[in-house]
């Protein structure tokens, strides 16, 4: 299907076009802030409006990322979309530690570049991050769906792989094309033409459509993507994706909607988002005063936003969208490919094995490790390496119930640190042969440090200097084929991942 048979060849004047672009990002604004009461819950919800019902716009990442982006994209003699200079962006501007976004700076900070900075040892790959700054691109290029996945593919890459890129490109290609078309089926459909018909986004959004011709009630959709896609990660796209369309499809007006979409629940605050930017831009005038009045046209953003002169207002940023779009060549960014060796980036380990008898301590648990403060056992390890931060080691590469790994671990001058070993298995840690923690294996595989789940993280000062962690893990039972695990170490309070913590920084020529 190519655009120029499903679209108009000419899109919206240029006043319509302002009205628009402020519609998407009112109706951003508006679904952000709903949602980021509920976000994380599990639906469906019966949430009627704001709780609480704001004074001023609720500062949301779906919506600061794209004016840190649109902000240095004006100031560009240039401007032109490119994963470089959208890092740069990131580099300069942001310091949100969030899930993918923490693991994709501390990538940048190692070195490595996009689009390698979000595929590379990232367990977020798939979240919502990028599918929630797909409006930018639409408004940049609009009525121009392959352009605005282009534009989204050059943002997406730097924090994501697979649908989490995927989701982006199919979200601005649906905005974009929403400048020109109004049908909802057309406008899925040519947002589907230019995904891959076998990605997981491509199979919601088709089930999601179709479940919902034959719903009398959300709830019976809601319940389905969930059964089908839902996940532990309440950030994925795929079930977000598709509440996106849920409510869009089944929902009579705007305040329906993204009723339908916030109440489903799960990443509800960027969902809401996206479909309130959406209805914006299809039409403005959709977006009732009752929402539009708590927020007010103050452009909010978090304090994690650094070193950006802003516009102040909604409007004004409006009118920075408008000119940067004029401005823009209408051309797909050509950027030539970095190459990368994930082998250069891999993690010095030592891997040893034992067990109780070996280990020679009096007083064991159920976990058959050393107790809670006990002293570190005397195991021999081999040198090795592990692939990164993310880790799945196969049942069969324990040798004996226990293993013991050995890292060395490096601050960088920050003391005051968080060390997080989200683990699918008991475990205990030393530092420099002092007992550090110890934890049992966690059925929530969440590993964000700055809410990973209870007990799999301690907060610690942490002296100058490389140091070893030695912990100890469990063999997982037999039903269980992998242990899996997350490690990482972030300074406080921020958050942020600490670069080559585990592995030897890069000599400085």
């Amino acid at each position: 299907m190519t655009l120029s048979s499903t679209l108009p060849s000419t899109g919206p004047d240029t006043e319509m076009l302002r009205r628009k672009i402020l519609g998407c990002w009112r109706g951003k604004a508006v679904g952000g802030t709903l949602g980021q009461t509920f976000e994380g819950l599990s639906g469906p919800l019966d949430a009627e409006f704001y709780v609480p019902v704001p004074t001023e716009m609720v500062p949301n990442d779906d919506l600061d990322l794209q004016v840190v982006y649109a902000c240095v994209l004006a100031r560009m003699e240039a401007p032109a979309v490119d994963r470089h200079v959208l890092a740069e962006a990131w580099r300069r501007h942001v310091d949100f530690p969030w899930n993918e976004y923490g693991v994709a700076m501390r990538n940048q900070a190692e070195g490595i570049v996009p689009p390698y900075t979000g595929s590379f040892d990232n367990w977020f790959t798939c979240g919502e991050g990028a599918a929630i700054r797909s409006e930018l691109w639409a408004c940049l290029a609009p009525g121009d769906p392959d352009l605005a996945a282009a534009y989204a593919y050059e943002d997406a890459c730097f924090d994501h792989a697979g649908d989490g890129i995927v989701a982006a490109q199919f979200l601005a290609r649906l905005q974009s094309a929403a400048f020109v078309e109004s049908d909802p089926d057309t406008l899925i459909d040519i947002a589907l033409a230019g995904i891959p018909a076998d990605s997981g986004i491509a199979s919601v959004v088709e089930d999601t459509r179709r479940w919902v011709a034959a719903a009398d009630d959300w709830r019976e959709v809601q319940a389905l993507i969930m059964e089908k896609y839902g996940r532990q990660d309440f950030t994925d796209v795929r079930p977000n994706t598709g509440f996106v369309i849920l409510g869009w499809l089944m929902g009579a007006d705007f305040s329906e909607r993204i009723r339908i979409t916030n109440n489903s629940g799960q990443d509800c605050d960027s969902s809401t988002a996206s479909i309130g930017a959406l209805l914006g831009i299809l039409d403005p005038a959709s977006i009732g005063a009752e929402w539009l009045a708590p927020i007010g046209d103050e452009l909010v953003l978090n304090e994690e936003i650094r070193d950006l002169d802003s516009p102040p207002t909604i409007a004004e940023f409006t009118d920075l969208v408008v000119d940067l779009g004029a401005r823009l060549p209408r051309t797909a960014p050509v950027v030539e490919p970095t190459p990368f060796d994930p082998d250069a980036h891999r993690i010095p380990v030592g891997i040893g094995h034992f067990n109780t008898t070996t280990g020679r301590w009096d007083v064991r648990d159920q976990s058959e490790l050393p107790p809670i403060g006990s002293a570190l056992p005397e195991v021999e390890t081999e040198p090795s390496t592990v692939p990164g931060t993310v880790v799945s080691m196969a049942r069969e590469d324990f040798h004996d119930r226990l293993m013991m790994l050995t890292f060395r671990v490096n601050g960088r001058g920050r003391s005051a640190v968080r060390l997080m070993f989200n683990c699918t298995e008991d475990y205990r840690i030393w530092l420099d042969g002092a007992f550090l923690h110890g934890a049992q294996g966690s059925s929530l595989f969440f590993p964000a440090p700055h809410m990973a789940p209870v007990g799999q993280f301690i907060d610690f000062e942490m002296p100058e200097g490389e140091h070893t962690l030695s912990i100890a893990v469990k063999r997982p039972p037999a039903h269980r084929a992998h242990a899996d695990w997350v490690i990482g170490l972030v300074e406080l309070p921020s958050a942020l991942w600490i670069e080559h913590a585990f592995h030897p920084a890069p000599a400085v020529h």
